[in-house]
């Protein structure tokens, strides 16, 4: 079965759950009205389905090699990258003063999700691209932007993110890559980074990397990382001390090479101001991190496309196996998860978008919060459907051929990078609950809104949708007057209760605007997974409570 790109469905939630059309209603975004946007999406629907798609495969049988010369990539990649390259999507939302196009995230967002669901492992090189776009047009000079910024935008160059050591993954203070001026506005890098996504290729003529490093007088921790960005080959044409020493063997993403990178000296130019390197690089990061997210749902509805037409094909008991209960069910989970999701990742750009368009701070801490959701649910998504979609196909499931396997073996991953569930889980209880819960209560108080609103014409729904949204609120107040260790052992099953009930909240979105097929989603989704928010905010409750006291430790003792 091949690849069939989601056009329809992103313009329904967008026009009709996320909000859209108050993105194309200020000043910046005007030109980006939704029928721009719909020949948008239907362009990268098209190069999805018929320039990515078959390197799903390619990718997975006959992955990268690294030789002499560096990482030589499958068949087919390099003709990909030029496509998409040359077609202005990795500038999408880029400066259009550097070449970009200076449209909305959003759009950008949406393509990530087909990008993803056609072929994952090539859909990486674009987003790390796009990410580290953003993080130099916030943080570098004029004069590095002018160097970097038009080549990245056309593709010309692709970009990589360096923070992981062998001694450093989520614990970034531990970073002991260094940097040394040289004196004339260049530093010299030495070090070694791992788990590094395209570290090295062969699909463009240059490749920049922002690199984690300290300087002499750097003080301990995370206040101590400066960033710098070092070029695969320098202006002069000669080639940087920077390569892939080797290539990590994985459960999945095979095409995509993941490299350990040695930089012995490379040249590179500091960005940002001195020790200010994770705040340039969170720019990066959170930029990812709805990447990411997308790729969760891309991947999630490639897998549930794949198990409804083998259901449909799959003949037992005298009939298609999507006529057995059991596997309307799973497939029925599938679909009301994935709009979810989906809906979910688009409100979270659609957020960002207005920050950055009208500069208020309550559209940025809106974003702020759904950020992490985003990023959780996306990503738990992906793995959640994709294992479904192998039990859909049962034995044929389990084996290479039909392809089911390869979604799961792909996906895992984008729960750990980018920021792990727990990781964007503290960032929610933590960072994000800085403002006395005011954002996060904000959004409980628009679910609930949303729930009122439906109530006359949609009480089945509308009513367990409110009651969820008060038990949200009730747990929400519960960790705001909680200790900080409280917060952090209840974080990851708060995080996951609060998406399944805004998850609610998109579905009762789309049966109020959508058709019976719509509603009989939204039907399924209330009555099938948003009683799991339940259990997740109780366990919540049992985690601050219980895990505080390190039971562990009080056994081995």
């Amino acid at each position: 079965m091949s690849y069939r790109a989601p056009v329809k469905d992103t313009l329904f939630l967008l026009r009709h759950v996320a909000d859209y059309g108050a993105v194309a209603a200020t000043g910046r975004f005007a030109a980006a009205d939704l029928g721009m946007v719909e020949a948008a999406l239907a362009e990268a629907g098209r190069l999805s389905e018929d320039i990515l798609a078959p390197l799903q495969t390619i990718g997975d049988r006959t992955p990268p090699r690294l030789d002499e010369a560096g990482v030589v990539m499958p068949p087919g990649y390099a003709e990909a990258w030029t496509r998409v390259a040359g077609g202005g999507w990795i500038g999408l939302a880029a400066d259009p003063a550097h070449g970009g196009q200076g449209l909305p995230g959003t759009l950008a967002a949406a393509i990530t999700e087909m990008i993803s669901g056609a072929c994952l492992s090539f859909a990486i090189a674009p987003l790390m691209s796009q990410s580290q776009i953003e993080a130099l047009e916030t943080h570098a000079d004029d004069a590095l932007k002018a160097q970097v910024l038009p080549r990245l935008i056309s593709g010309d160059w692709a970009a990589t993110m360096n923070l992981t050591e062998p001694q450093a993954g989520s614990d970034v203070g531990a970073v002991r890559t260094r940097a040394e001026p040289l004196g004339d506005g260049l530093y010299a890098v030495t070090g070694q980074k791992q788990w590094i996504s395209y570290g090295d290729h062969d699909m463009t003529a240059n490749i920049c990397h922002l690199v984690l490093a300290r300087l002499p007088d750097a003080p301990a921790g995370t206040r101590g990382l400066s960033l710098f960005l070092v070029l695969k080959i320098l202006p002069d044409g000669s080639r940087n001390a920077v390569a892939a020493t080797s290539l990590e063997h994985k459960m999945g993403q095979h095409g995509a090479p993941t490299c350990v990178m040695s930089f012995e000296g490379a040249k590179g130019w500091l960005v940002g101001a001195p020790h200010g390197g994770m705040a340039a690089m969170f720019t990066m990061m959170n930029n990812a991190r709805l990447g990411v997210a997308m790729q969760g749902v891309g991947v999630a509805s490639a897998a549930l496309d794949r198990a409804r037409a083998f259901a449909g094909e799959r003949v037992q008991g005298g009939a298609p196996i999507e006529a057995h209960p059991d596997v309307r069910r799973m497939l029925a989970e599938m679909e009301a998860d994935v709009l979810a999701a989906r809906a979910i990742g688009l409100m979270c750009a659609v957020s960002a978008d207005m920050a950055l368009a009208t500069g208020e701070a309550a559209h940025a801490a809106r974003a702020g919060v759904l950020t992490p959701l985003a990023k959780i649910f996306g990503t738990e998504t992906g793995s959640r459907v994709a294992d479904l979609g192998i039990q859909v196909h049962g034995g044929a499931g389990y084996v290479s051929d039909t392809g089911a396997e390869q979604y799961l073996r792909d996906i895992r991953v984008t729960e750990i990078y980018e920021g792990t569930t727990g990781i964007q889980a503290l960032d929610l209880v933590g960072r994000k609950m800085q403002d006395g819960g005011a954002a996060v209560l904000a959004l409980i108080e628009e679910i609930c809104d949303g729930a009122e609103a439906a109530r006359a014409s949609l009480p089945d729904l509308a009513d367990p949708v409110y009651e969820a949204a008060e038990n949200l609120r009730d747990a929400t107040d519960r960790l705001l007057e909680a200790p900080a260790e409280y917060r952090r052992a209840a974080a990851v099953p708060f995080a996951r209760g609060f998406a399944r009930v805004l998850g609610a909240h998109a579905h009762l979105a789309a049966a109020r605007a959508g058709d019976a097929d719509r509603r009989a989603l939204a039907e399924a989704y209330v009555g099938l997974l948003l009683p799991e928010h339940a259990a997740q905010l109780a366990a919540a409750s049992a985690a601050g409570h219980l895990l505080i006291t390190s039971p562990g430790k009080d056994a081995a003792a």
